[in-house]
């Protein structure tokens, strides 16, 4: 078979021009999703074949390369992504199928101290950073509304604070799967971008729940709960940069979040929020409010009820941390990686070559199947659903074991359309980055020079803000990241991490999380309000973004950056 060698300027030798049309597939996907308004799936799968005929008629990529590309692609978002995706759901799915949700909803009904709006921040900020670690995908925005619905919140207010919340913990959503799919497409180090984007994510969690208590009770309620608002926030925060760093980037957020909630434990039991009974009113709406209080005034918090509510996040904590860091005797880590099975893509493989003739690294495909972090969670799932079984609070069963098995299956139907959406947007990025496609756009776009770290961040948010995922984002534009930062004399890994850290301001606006945040509070067709509610702070948190990445790729703060 023949090989092939990406070109940059297919087209009458100019990369302005072969960048332009290289530029037709994801143009295609956007106006597919904005203007057409068609479904996501769909819109991928459009895109894909633009992306085949461009890499065979215009960069003269053979057609059997060329669809072989998008057959890895597909393989690599069914396994790891998908997989991982649906394993992170199931386990979240134990917690509400063993009535377990509901005993979590009242530990943060307890933990608030009666003021509704610390309960707010612990709601959509600390338990929605939690399921955003294992599910993402809108699980969040959909289950925390419908929460702060339940407590009399006014539904415009209740979809605003959670959206704004869903932004610090998205890029290490779904157990980091954005930063691990980067890393998967542009051969980099996926611990020392999710080390770099935890440098730049706690700078925004710092200040997050600050900005849903302005959203929440205004100027009074920052006033009045700020010392409240800054430890949730600089806990979690604090916890997000070392377990990025020094930890385990897969578990950040979880972390971070339970971190963020026991600090918030801990600090309750020396400071009291003012004006709690007034805040209540001016921040509930009608007899909702009163049952609510009612509700919390009567809720006693049982350690065990509590242990087994936390129990599914603190195993995880535990099986990640064994499986990426125990070494005392046997390297658990070591021994996990040695069950990988690599291997050389057919039609790919020797096929494909880098400029020196060298066969391209991606592709070779890892086939993870037991270090993987969704078989991690499977495990994890597997030891939840039996200590479910058997006990509860009461010391009653409550769950059948055999339920959560069947939970997998009514999982991976419930993500069907999900699954059809990763699996052709990936499709989508390998024919691009194989092809030359992705390259030659970032070698365009390196013409800006050093300012292109200022506008790195921008590529994710626009990335986030039209497919809901920054997963998505990053297999769209990582590989273009890498080559713009290549040439432009900027470290890629600084910019791959600014497209993930990007994609989570884009996180709020994305019309599919307004839809999502809209249905749930029963605002179904005004999105638009929504929007205008929080539109301001999207682009507010960009623009810090912006400036953040490119003073740390100058001298400024430089500092900054982990080293590898």
């Amino acid at each position: 078979m023949d090989t092939y060698i990406p070109s940059t300027e297919p087209l009458a030798g100019s990369v302005a021009l072969s960048a332009i049309v290289s530029l037709l597939p994801l143009v295609t996907f956007f106006v597919m999703l904005a203007v057409v308004k068609a479904k996501a799936h769909v819109s991928g799968l459009v895109s894909l074949v633009v992306a085949i005929l461009v890499a065979i008629f215009v960069f003269k990529m053979p057609t059997g390369m060329a669809l072989m590309s998008g057959v890895m692609g597909a393989v690599f978002a069914a396994f790891p992504v998908v997989w991982i995706v649906i394993m992170a759901i199931w386990l979240y799915q134990i917690s509400v199928i063993s009535g377990r949700f509901e005993d979590l909803r009242r530990v943060f009904d307890v933990i608030g101290g009666g003021d509704v709006r610390v309960q707010s921040i612990l709601i959509a900020f600390c338990f929605g950073g939690l399921l955003e670690a294992l599910a993402g995908f809108g699980a969040p925005v959909a289950i925390t509304a419908t929460m702060l619905l339940a407590l009399g919140m006014a539904p415009l207010r209740a979809a605003a604070a959670v959206l704004i919340a869903n932004t610090a913990p998205v890029a290490f959503g779904a157990v980091a799967i954005p930063i691990t799919t980067a890393a998967a497409l542009t051969g980099l180090d996926a611990n020392h971008i999710g080390a770099i984007v935890g440098h730049q994510a706690p700078i925004l969690a710092i200040f997050v729940p600050t900005i849903l208590l302005l959203v929440l009770d205004g100027k009074r309620g920052v006033k009045e709960v700020w010392p409240a608002a800054l430890v949730i926030g600089g806990s979690f925060a604090v916890a997000q940069f070392l377990c990025a760093t020094y930890f385990s980037y897969e578990l950040t957020d979880i972390v971070a979040s339970l971190a963020g909630l026991g600090a918030a434990v801990i600090f309750l039991r020396f400071w009291t929020p003012k004006g709690r009974d007034e805040a209540r009113k001016r921040v509930l709406v009608g007899e909702a409010a009163h049952a609510a209080h009612a509700a919390g005034q009567g809720q006693k918090l049982h350690a065990s009820s509590t242990f087994l509510a936390l129990f599914p996040y603190l195993l995880v904590i535990v099986v990640f941390g064994i499986a990426k860091l125990w070494t005392a005797g046997v390297s658990v880590p070591a021994a996990l990686a040695a069950t990988d099975i690599k291997v050389k893509w057919p039609m790919l493989y020797g096929h494909v070559l880098d400029p020196d003739g060298n066969p391209v690294s991606s592709t070779v495909y890892n086939f993870q199947w037991l270090s993987n972090p969704g078989t991690l969670l499977l495990f994890t799932g597997l030891i939840v659903a039996v200590v479910y079984s058997i006990f509860d609070a009461n010391g009653k069963y409550k769950m059948k074991f055999s339920a959560a098995i069947i939970e997998i299956g009514r999982t991976i139907y419930n993500m069907r359309w999900a699954a059809a959406t990763i699996l052709s947007v990936l499709a989508l990025a390998y024919v691009m980055n194989l092809s030359g496609q992705t390259i030659t756009i970032g070698t365009w776009l390196a013409g800006t020079g050093a300012f292109f770290a200022f506008l790195s961040p921008i590529l994710g948010w626009i990335g986030t803000a039209v497919t809901g995922s920054d997963t998505s984002a990053n297999a769209l534009f990582a590989k273009l990241q890498q080559t713009a930062g290549i040439n432009a004399g900027i470290d890629p890994n600084l910019l791959v991490a600014a497209n993930t850290s990007g994609g989570v301001v884009g996180k709020l606006i994305s019309p599919q999380n307004l839809a999502i945040a809209a249905t749930a509070v029963g605002m179904e067709g005004k999105e638009s309000v929504i929007l205008k509610k929080v539109a301001g702070w999207s682009v507010g948190m960009l623009l810090v973004l912006c400036i953040l990445v490119y003073l740390q790729s100058t001298p400024v703060l430089s500092w900054m950056l982990p080293t590898p």
